[in-house]
């Protein structure tokens, strides 16, 4: 029998080569009711990825071009005034669908990046008191171009932690470039690939996934984790309680797409660059100290420190 996973990713990978881990990342965002964060540099695929993974998941799809001169009304939506009735009719705006495609998210000011933040965490719109709830599932793709400084406004940690995960799009392999090339000489538009998974799916894939069992072994396991982040002298800022949150509910998500009804600590290692690499400030003096310390060695070495579960 052909698993979700399986389906989705050989569905992507008609248009898109060489993404099956960023795929399954996308999907176990999705599944575990997060968001994610894409970053690459241009020409990577970060854009048609996030169009073909919606198509695939049979999910309504927007995609928001950020620029520097928007307000929040072009993502939120707002009150128009209606000359029929002689009222004010609330127009929702592009972040009313289950997928939004936000790119170049760090383009954009930070008012208009902060009129994100109730939805991505309450999954509802506040304009002027009144309030709307966005549909279900809903999920941002974000994505940025992590070597641009002109022009770019970078993500307040507030809105990196309410991101689940953030994942890397670097250059292909030197023998899948060939066949990239290959594909572009024809054109497949991503809307004719085909939905693998319909509503009535996703849905009991989704409550499947929110009753996995996470034992005390594993939530004192995330505890450890998470204190040895704080603890650390080279991290200026730690892993917040909302991070462990979502790696434990990514945990979840890898957990159900193995197969299995529990999290186990592989799941956890397997997913916990992903999920803390982008929420962690490492401290300035640290950084001078040794230039060539990263947020990924940091976790790497603090995942290696602290002793799962047997």
């Amino acid at each position: 029998m052909t698993t979700l996973k399986e389906k989705v990713v050989s569905e992507v990978s008609k248009a898109v080569v060489g993404r099956r881990y960023e795929t399954e990342m996308l999907l176990v965002c999705l599944l575990a009711g997060g968001h994610c964060l894409i970053e690459g540099v241009p020409g990577v695929s970060k854009t048609i990825l996030a169009k073909t993974f919606s198509r695939c998941m049979g999910l309504s799809f927007k995609r928001v071009q950020f620029t520097p001169d928007m307000i929040p009304l072009d993502i939120l939506g707002g009150f128009i005034f209606n000359l029929k009735t002689r009222e004010f009719d609330f127009r929702r705006g592009p972040v009313f669908t289950n997928l939004l495609l936000a790119d170049e998210i760090n383009r954009a000011p930070p008012k208009v990046q902060s009129a994100l933040l109730e939805a991505m965490q309450e999954l509802q719109v506040t304009v002027e008191g009144h309030t709307e709830f966005l549909p279900s599932p809903f999920m941002i793709i974000a994505t940025e171009n992590p070597m641009e400084f002109h022009g770019v406004f970078p993500l307040p940690e507030g809105q990196l932690d309410r991101f689940m995960m953030r994942v890397n799009l670097g250059y292909p392999e030197r023998q899948l470039e060939s066949e990239i090339l290959k594909r572009n000489l024809r054109l497949l538009d991503p809307r004719s690939l085909d939905a693998v998974c319909s509503s009535t799916e996703l849905a009991l894939a989704i409550e499947e996934v929110s009753k996995v069992e996470v034992s005390d072994e594993i939530l004192g396991y995330l505890t450890e984790i998470a204190a040895e982040t704080r603890a650390d002298k080279r991290v200026r800022l730690g892993a917040s309680p909302r991070a462990m949150v979502h790696l434990s509910q990514a945990s979840r998500g890898v957990a159900y797409l193995a197969g299995r009804n529990y999290v186990t600590p592989d799941d956890v290692k397997s997913i916990i660059g992903n999920v803390l690499t982008h929420r962690i400030e490492l401290d300035s003096a640290a950084v001078l100290t040794s230039p060539l310390l990263t947020r990924e060695t940091v976790v790497r070495e603090i995942t290696q420190r602290v002793s799962p579960p047997r």
